[in-house]
C-alpha cells in the first residue's frame, strides 16, 4: 500500500496540496517534518495520513501548539 497525506484547510474542507505518496509511514512522517512550514503558507490547515483510502490518523493540526 502507499501513504499519502489529506489536506485539510481552516474549515476541515479537503484541498489540494502535495501529490506525494510513500512507501511507509515512517517515510511519510519524515516529510511531513520536514515541509508542515510550507504546508501552512500555502493554506494547509490540518492533515489526515492516509495508507491507500483507510486513515491511519488525524486531523492533526500544523498550527504550532501555544
Amino acid at each position: 500500500m502507499a501513504y499519502r497525506w489529506r489536506y485539510l484547510d481552516d474549515t476541515g474542507n479537503e484541498t489540494a496540496g502535495p501529490d506525494e505518496t510513500f512507501a511507509d509511514q515512517p517515510e511519510a512522517e519524515e516529510w511531513l517534518t520536514d515541509t508542515w512550514p510550507e504546508l501552512l503558507d500555502q493554506g494547509i490547515d490540518s492533515v489526515t495520513l492516509l495508507d491507500a483510502e483507510a486513515e491511519v490518523y488525524g486531523p492533526m493540526s500544523l498550527h504550532e501548539q501555544a
